[in-house]
């Protein structure tokens, strides 16, 4: 179920330290990427998702704002649907999917219609370089333990990727590619649709 442990990890609340404001002077760079976020209505794009144990699979990512996303892969039936109300994660090897409530869930920032990345969330770190823009999150006065990274390019300004490291420092990222908005997205995308065979396994 390594394949799909990046959504259960960007799933789970983060850090194992004090959270920090953001610091006024980049102020601006989280305002730009909050504005850059709520603009993103519907996305589809296709995906390399990367760990650092040597693991690559591929697929499409779907997202209509606010409240649902889709994960499908290429190599494996595995996917990952978020209704507006819940995520679904599906392993088809096990022929099992487990849920959780979005607002439960990290990945909850950007499916909110008011998306906020100080809301809930501290940004404890900004990065410039020469073409990209990096934002560090964690999730605000949570004892657990992780964060995400948000890559930006800059010119044209547009998220590239995005990498979750866990509470043992083991890292999965995601890294977009022909990313397409604006389109018109069939319902049933954002549903969970159980396939033959799907035994539920339900959080406690």
């Amino acid at each position: 179920m390594r394949k799909i442990l990046f959504i259960a990890s960007f799933a789970l609340a983060i850090p194992m330290f004090t959270p920090m404001m953001a610091r006024a002077d980049n102020t601006s760079d989280i305002t730009q990427a909050e504005t850059y976020l709520r603009g993103l209505k519907t996305v589809k794009a296709d995906f390399v998702q990367s760990s650092d144990n040597g693991g690559r699979l591929t697929g499409t990512f779907y997202l209509n704002r606010p409240g649902k996303l889709r994960f499908e892969y290429n190599e494996t039936d595995d996917f990952v649907v978020a209704d507006g109300i819940f995520i679904y994660f599906y392993d088809s090897e096990l022929g099992e999917q487990s849920n959780a409530p979005i607002g439960q869930t990290l990945a909850d920032f950007l499916l909110r219609k008011d998306l906020s990345l100080t809301s809930g969330l501290s940004v404890q770190k900004v990065e410039n370089t020469d073409s990209m823009k990096v934002l560090t999150l964690a999730q605000a006065g949570d004892e657990g333990a992780g964060t995400v990274k948000l890559f930006f390019s800059k010119f044209p300004y547009a998220l590239q990727k995005w990498q979750v490291i866990d509470a043992t420092g083991a890292t999965t990222e995601i890294a977009l590619a022909n990313l397409q908005t604006g389109l018109k997205l069939p319902s049933n995308l954002f549903a969970y649709i159980a396939p033959k065979g799907d035994k539920p396994v339900y959080n406690q």
